[in-house]
């Protein structure tokens, strides 16, 4: 596969996740029984398989080290914080006000790995787009 087609697969696995996480976060929040289905919970770990797998070639691809490479090295960190976080808030022996506080946390660190991708920089966001 060339550089273009992983990259479009990779963005499209973004895509994909972060929708599925915000629906089954906003449904377990909301108490649908959807979420408990099986569809529910093995769909989002092909669409993450993929998207991992995607991130390893194209990090390959690249050369790219996360030990040499500021802002690689920060979005893996910041994917751990987005785990842990989405782990929480789909977590339906929490309380409710924890899952959503961890929801919106996940959705914010989320925002802030795509910031990082975009601006190349560990400050993402952070950082300004200029």
């Amino acid at each position: 596969m060339d550089y273009f087609t992983v990259k479009t697969l990779h963005q499209t696995a973004v895509a994909l996740s972060i929708a599925g996480f915000f629906a089954r976060g906003l449904g377990g929040l909301a108490g649908a029984d959807w979420v408990r289905s099986r569809a529910a919970k093995s769909v989002p770990h092909v669409v993450d398989t993929v998207l991992l797998l995607s991130a390893l070639v194209l990090a390959w691809m690249l050369r790219l080290n996360p030990l040499t490479t500021p802002w690689l090295a920060a979005k893996i960190v910041a994917l751990l914080v987005y785990i842990v976080l989405g782990m929480v808030a789909l977590n339906p022996q929490r309380a409710p006000k924890l899952r959503a506080a961890a929801w919106l946390a996940a959705l914010t660190s989320f925002g802030y790995i795509v910031s990082v991708a975009l601006t190349k920089s560990p400050l993402g966001f952070f950082g300004g787009m200029g």
